[in-house]
């Protein structure tokens, strides 16, 4: 039982020794792989995007419950290489964002569109968004807060 495990052992090690020498590993290498990661390390080398907001905070006031809260937050890339923003979450299933999917470059704006459902969220509420950046954070948070007046319940 022992020589035929070292057997086998010899045996797969023998394989994957010889099947790992054949063939040019350059010959593998894509070029059109390499172009893209020498744009992609000169862009690097620019540094990283740069975010800032118009507002990083909402106060929508007071609101009657059911209302739907809108707001716009613009963003501007102060930095000197493209701003990428892949994604937006919220704290909550009732506020929902909407970002621009394609590249914000360098002094130009977009717009993050927030819109806030009320419905069942009586009294103070406070909600953040969280971008998923390319800046050197990584991570950028806006808020929006205020009151909710409750409806009135019958009986």
């Amino acid at each position: 039982m022992k020589k035929l495990a070292v057997a086998i052992a010899f045996i797969v090690s023998t394989g994957l020794l010889v099947s790992c020498g054949q063939g040019n590993a350059s010959s593998k290498v894509k070029k059109e792989n390499v172009e893209n990661a020498e744009k992609r390390d000169n862009t690097i080398g620019l540094g990283a995007p740069t975010i800032s907001f118009d507002k990083e905070d909402y106060d929508f006031g007071t609101v009657n419950e059911g209302d739907i809260v809108e707001t716009t937050f613009v963003v501007t890339n102060t930095g000197k290489s493209d701003l990428v923003i892949t994604h937006a979450q919220a704290s909550c299933g009732c506020t929902v964002p909407d970002w621009p999917k394609e590249p914000i470059a360098p002094g130009k704006t977009g717009d993050i569109k927030v819109k806030f459902n009320t419905n069942g969220k009586p009294n103070k509420q406070s909600k953040s968004i969280t971008l998923t950046t390319n800046t050197e954070k990584g991570r950028e948070v806006i808020k929006i807060h205020g009151m909710v007046t409750p409806k009135n319940k019958t009986v």
